[in-house]
């Protein structure tokens, strides 16, 4: 049969009719010694660099005309400034309207501090900041080239869909003493998986999990799990693309983990990307299920609502005995009380919702949602075909469930501080974000 005939039939075969893709990455290492985020406590200044970190674009065009855009980034987290600026120049330069753009972090804890993203964690000093700013105008310049590259680098393609499971995650609630054993042991291993065809060739995988990336915890730049897997994917797979999604793993950690020996650390972590990589390897050299079109992409938000915080005049009283973080938390909502009368009572809460055909759906939510909520949505929407991840827009906080809320301990509670917060979550935190859930799906299969 010669090439051209079967280029032709390609081209119309219904699957392969249904899209345009692209893909993209661009470096963000950093090339200057900068503060590593994602700990709070004293400062760390990097010192080497394992491996690359990378933003990573996918352009879908439907047969619609219509353009959406997902990129994975090896950073902690996107404050909404950051989000904004993203965002809107993704519009006014490339018309990606911003229900059609999905902007995702793999919540690495080995990368630098970006603009004001944690920005209670650190105490930085006017050196640090320079540093840190420098690095973030990079990121902000990486973001729009990798976006504009994916676009131009659309040609027709084949998505396909499956998942496997890897047994990294451990719920961190449990494991973190005596004083938690009482909490439930949840996790989701379940490892989904795009991949992007072109001629037949493998041009990207796109994965998730849903675990902290928290394998490591020194001094050096790398993508923690999740870096060491994407490159062992693209290693076996060349020419490919392999970018990783963090789903819903607010409460979850890579376990055991090694402290005070980065050499150790290290290798574990690596191991763990090579497990990740191998249910991923496992899924593609199966049978996997084609996604059809159009892409229905819709965006809406909620409001979460904030438990009343400490009257002004006890913080006030606290604050002579205070120290480091917490010092800076309780001068954050002094701050509020004296410039806007009172710590907002509430935070905004986007969530986007992609329609795959008739099939599939990416449902993406905002924060460090932890793992009920991906348990629950895909248990309503379809356990082998619902995509649930967190780690979406900016990094407000934990998101805790009503069980999690209802138990306390960090992810609930004690954790709502250090984003800036002046309470934890209400009891509606769960109801609010599932009631707009249900009606964005219901949008999307309009």
């Amino acid at each position: 049969m010669s090439k051209i005939i079967l280029a032709s039939m390609l081209l119309s075969s219904p699957v392969f009719a249904q899209w345009q893709a692209g893909v993209a990455k661009a470096d963000i290492t950093p090339t200057e010694p900068v503060p590593l985020a994602g700990y709070g406590g004293k400062t760390r200044m990097s010192k080497e660099i394992i491996h690359p970190i990378w933003l990573k674009a996918l352009a879908i065009k439907d047969s619609k005309g219509e353009t959406s855009v997902l990129v994975t980034a090896d950073l902690v987290g996107l404050s909404n400034k950051m989000v904004a600026l993203i965002a809107g120049s993704a519009m006014e330069k490339y018309r990606i309207p911003r229900e059609r753009l999905i902007l995702n972090t793999s919540h690495n804890h080995s990368c630098p501090v970006t603009e004001d993203v944690l920005w209670i964690y650190y105490e930085l000093t006017p050196e640090e900041v320079a540093a840190k700013d420098r690095y973030t105008a990079m990121v902000y310049k990486r973001y729009d080239e990798v976006i504009s590259n994916a676009l131009k680098n659309l040609e027709p393609a084949e998505l396909h869909y499956e998942q496997g499971l890897a047994g990294i995650a451990v719920n961190r609630r449990r494991s973190r003493g005596p004083e938690t054993r009482a909490f439930g042991g949840q996790v989701d291993q379940d490892v989904p998986v795009i991949t992007v065809r072109s001629d037949n060739e493998l041009k990207a995988v796109l994965f998730g999990y849903s675990c902290h990336t928290t394998a490591l915890g020194g001094l050096s730049i790398n993508g923690d799990y999740a870096g060491f897997a994407q490159l062992e994917l693209e290693r076996s797979n060349p020419g490919s693309l392999a970018m990783f999604v963090q789903n819903c793993g607010g409460d979850a950690n890579p376990l055991p983990r090694i402290r005070g020996n980065d050499e150790e650390a290290t290798k574990l972590a690596s191991m763990y990307g090579s497990i990740l990589a191998e249910s991923v390897r496992q899924v593609i050299a199966a049978p996997m299920k084609p996604l059809t079109g159009p892409l229905t992409a819709v965006i809406g938000e909620t409001e979460l609502f904030l438990q009343p915080g400490l009257p002004l005049a006890e913080l006030k009283k606290q604050l002579p005995g205070l120290s480091g973080m917490t010092k800076r938390e309780v001068e954050h909502q002094i701050g509020q009380y004296e410039k806007q009368g009172a710590p907002p009572d509430r935070v905004k809460y986007p969530i986007q919702v992609w329609r795959f055909g008739t099939d599939f759906t990416f449902i993406a939510l905002t924060g460090e949602t932890v793992v009920d909520y991906s348990l629950k949505f895909k248990g309503l929407y379809g356990w082998n075909d619902t995509w649930v991840f967190g780690y979406n827009n900016d990094l407000l906080s934990y998101v805790p469930s009503l069980r999690v809320l209802k138990e306390g301990g960090y992810e609930g509670d004690s954790g709502m501080a250090e984003y800036g917060h002046r309470a934890p979550y209400t009891k509606t935190v769960e109801k609010q974000i599932s009631k707009k859930v249900a009606e964005l799906v219901k949008k999307s299969r309009e």
